[in-house]
Parts: structure tokens; sequence; C-alpha cells
């Protein structure tokens, strides 16, 4: 029988899944050698939610890591991508607090989530993982489009022109929508891209790299910087892998001389990422949570059932009562919750107590808000059941 299936056939709830997923963590970590372990994930299967990398991650993403003491860290990473200035913050505030960095990737890290990954110290994959390109992608009228494929079509036109001395007339609506500052635009964003790959390998994951295996010779600074550019000029390459979209996996990796680490081939470790990933996926597709900052004793949960809900585990067991902040999707209005664990407790001012049944009534509009994920996750976090006045 496989893991998915051991772990479906146990119908675990919302409470069951959390708990089993710590255990894996904790199992992760002890094949490392105790090494930190932090998960950034998205469901990616949530198009709708904002589950690319954003600026509303800086500040769970940032909390989550200040839970951790040691110097060494594994990140496990899962996102479609975002917003690689975000990327570059988050990654400063990771290479500022820890010496040794690995990221492991159990499923996919793709275009930002690449360039994260590329700041590591060590790069762990199975082959079933994929990086991907890391070609700066434009907003235009409502399209999406990469920078590098944009450019590359203007050069055309203008070889064309240069070739012909006529600028064929089907071209000129398209020109007539594009702007100097759009144009450079898109050359920024593509360079910005290459330029944070070159600067983090060689600094990072080719620190301590002293000799080619090839040659026996001694790797100079230069050597690292070369390498560098031309992997960054690989993985910007929107003309090799046509899609934004592309896998990229250990073998296209390895192909650009880039070091990946096969976690299949340490047996506990892959078990334990393996069966981790697993829960993550089954977690996501039972609850409306978007995206889950994770240590191996606390989680921030980002949901889409409750807008601006962030539900933050503490490790104090002894509290009796916490109350937990959200909005009605519908009127915008603000709400205290109260969630008690003992029965006989006062409600604090301008809270409301959590509801027995699942679904709380908003005080201004009335609108009906599900809370069924809510107390799953506090029940789980604190390792109480909610009692009900």
């Amino acid at each position: 029988m496989g893991k998915y299936a051991e772990y479906l056939n146990k119908r675990l709830d919302g409470n069951q899944l959390i708990q089993e997923r710590k255990k894996q963590l904790a199992a992760i970590s002890k094949a490392r050698g105790g090494r930190e372990v932090f998960t950034f994930a998205s469901a990616l299967t949530k198009g709708k939610a904002p589950i690319a990398i954003d600026y509303d991650d800086i500040v769970p993403f940032c909390d989550q890591l200040d839970n951790l003491k040691g110097k060494q860290i594994d990140i496990i990473l899962e996102t479609p991508g975002g917003y690689a200035e975000i990327a570059e913050k988050l990654i400063k505030y990771v290479r500022g607090r820890f010496e040794h960095v690995a990221f492991i990737i159990p499923g996919f890290a793709m275009s930002a989530g690449t360039i994260m990954v590329m700041a590591g110290n060590e790069i762990l994959m199975s082959p079933i993982s994929a990086l991907g390109p890391i070609d700066a992608q434009l907003s235009q009228q409502g399209k999406r489009f990469s920078a590098e494929a944009f450019l590359e079509g203007l050069n055309a036109i203008k070889k064309e022109v240069t070739k012909t001395g006529i600028l064929n007339k089907t071209y000129i609506p398209i020109l007539q929508n594009v702007s100097p500052g759009e144009i450079q635009a898109a050359q920024n964003a593509l360079d910005f891209s290459k330029i944070l790959v070159r600067d983090w390998l060689p600094k990072y994951k080719f620190q301590n790299w002293d000799t080619h295996l090839t040659t026996g010779k001694p790797v100079t600074d230069e050597d690292k910087k070369k390498r560098a550019a031309q992997i960054a000029e690989e993985l910007c390459k929107h003309k090799k892998w046509k899609t934004h979209g592309r896998a990229i996996g250990m073998d296209d990796l390895r192909a650009m001389k880039l070091k990946i680490t096969d976690y299949t081939e340490d047996a506990a470790l892959s078990d334990a990422i393996q069966r981790y990933f697993i829960l993550l996926k089954m977690y996501f597709d039972e609850t409306s949570v978007f995206k889950i900052y994770e240590t191996p004793t606390s989680q921030i949960y980002r949901q889409t059932s409750m807008q601006n809900v962030i539900k933050k585990a503490q490790p104090q067991q002894s509290r009796d009562s916490i109350q937990v902040g959200t909005q009605c999707p519908k009127c915008k209005t603000n709400i205290n919750i109260q969630v008690d664990f003992k029965r006989g407790m006062p409600i604090n001012k301008g809270c409301v107590k959590m509801p027995k049944k699942d679904k709380l009534q908003c005080p201004s509009c009335k609108n009906d808000i599900d809370v069924v994920n809510l107390k799953r996750t506090m029940e789980g976090q604190f390792k109480k059941k909610i009692v009900y006045a």
C-alpha cells in the first residue's frame, strides 16, 4: 500500500493531519542531523487565491523563522513563484539568520521560488521535483507574457526593418501600444532575475566549491562567477523552455553543472519528506488554507474562507482563552472571536464567543461566516478541545 493510500484509509481529521505533519518535520530534522526545519508552502491548485510570493508573506515568513534557534536550516519550499523583489527580501532575512541554508523541493518551486533556491548552500530534490524558468513576466492589457519573448519580438521587428527598409503595416498597431518605458521595464525585470542568481550562486551555493571535478584544478572566484552567469542565462532563456510553467528537473539542472542532492538516496529522509508532502497536500485539499508557514512547533495559515485571518500557534499550553481576529468577507467588518478551552471564562470586551455550530454571524451585516476550519486549527495548535457557553 502506498503512503497516500495509507493516510486516506486512516481518515485523519484536520487536527490529526497537523499532528502527523509535525511528526514528519521532526523526522526530517532527525535525518538531517538535527537541523532546523521550516516550510513555506502554497496550495498550487488554488489558483484563485493569492498563492504567489507577495508582500503579505514577509511578516508570517519572518515570524516563524524567529521561532528557530539554530544556525543551520532546511527550508521546504512549494510555490508557483511571484514577485522577485519579495523573494529577495525573504532571502536576505534567511541569510542574515542562518549560516547554512538548504532548500528541499518535494514538488515545485517555480519562477521566484527558483530564484530563492539559488541562495541555498544545498538543493535537495527528487526525480519528480522541479524548478522553473526565471524569465520575468509582464502584464499588459490583461495578458501575461515573458519579458524576454517581448524583447525578442521587438528585436525581430527591428531586424526586419533594418534588412528591408520597410515597416510591415501589421506591426503598427502593436508598436503603437508599446512605450519606451515599457521596453526598458521589460529589460530591467529580465536583468533583475539574472542579477540575483549571479550574485547568490557564487556567494552561497559555490561557497565550498574549491576544485574542478574534471581537471582537479583550483576553482577561482572568476570561475564561480562565470558558472553562475551561465546558469542564470539558461534559467532565463524563454526561447529554450518555451513556457514560464515548464518544469526543470534534476537532470536539466545537472546538465547546467549545478550540483543537486537526490534526497531519495537516503531512505529515512525520503520517507519523511514524502509523508510530509502528502500530508501537506491533503491538508490543503481538505481545508480552505492556501498558504502555510510552519516549523515543528508552530505555524501560521492563510486561508480563503475568512479574509485576512492569520492564526498563529502559541507554545504556551496553559492558556484557557485566546482571541482570534477575522474579517467578514461580505461587509469587511473586523471581528474578535474569543476561543475558550475552559468553562466559565468571562467574555472579553469587544469579543464574540466562538459559536458551537460551524457558522458565526457577523454582528454588522448578519452574514454567516464558516468557522469550521478555524476550530480545527485552534484545537490542533493548542492541543485542547474548545468549550462552548
